[in-house]
């Protein structure tokens, strides 16, 4: 049970998050919980979606923004993200179960990719203080400036909804995935 309100419809949700949920139905076909949690905050909601939606017309692959997601989901512990982030690139990015376990782990049958999620992890873990070394690497492997910067963003995203559902201990409403 969520330890923070999880409006149960968009009709009791607050009515300046109302719209906002309508469009993630029509879009989503359902409204995931963490959605409705967020709801609770009009404008974090609003901020949630702009900055989501902004990063989707990025420079990155869906699968490896699911990447991303899955590996600091793992370092974060949080199982909401986990379970959503493994559905999601099971479907979305079309990733196999394998490379949905390695990349939890910063590992990728694909250099340039476990590069990223290694890059990932040191920027959640360092708190954005990473080293040359690791900045140059990245590049190395191929990465533009505006995509480090991107991948820092998803980074930033990721921390932030693994936050909330930590703190919240938000319902799961998809296959659960447990941590390693």
């Amino acid at each position: 049970m969520s330890r923070l309100i999880t409006p149960a419809t968009i009709e009791s949700a607050p009515e300046q998050s109302q719209p906002l949920l309508k469009a993630v139905e029509q879009q989503l076909g359902v409204v995931p919980n963490l959605f409705k949690l967020v709801a609770v905050n009009p404008a974090a909601l609003e901020g949630y979606l702009g900055l989501s939606g902004a990063l989707n017309k990025g420079l990155l692959s869906v699968a490896l923004k699911e990447g991303i997601a899955l590996v600091i989901a793992e370092a974060n512990g949080c199982e909401y993200c986990l379970s959503a982030h493994t559905y999601l690139g099971k479907g979305l990015a079309k990733l196999e179960d394998a490379e949905i376990i390695a990349n939890r782990k910063a590992l990728s049958k694909d250099v340039k990719t476990q590069q990223a999620l290694e890059f990932a992890v040191e920027v959640m873990q360092q708190r954005g203080q990473v080293s040359d070394e690791s900045v140059q690497q990245v590049k190395a492997a191929g990465f533009s400036d505006a995509e480090i910067i991107e991948i820092i963003l998803h980074v930033a995203l990721n921390v932030w909804t693994n936050s909330i559902n930590n703190v919240a201990k938000t319902e799961v409403d998809f296959p659960l995935v447990q941590p390693f």
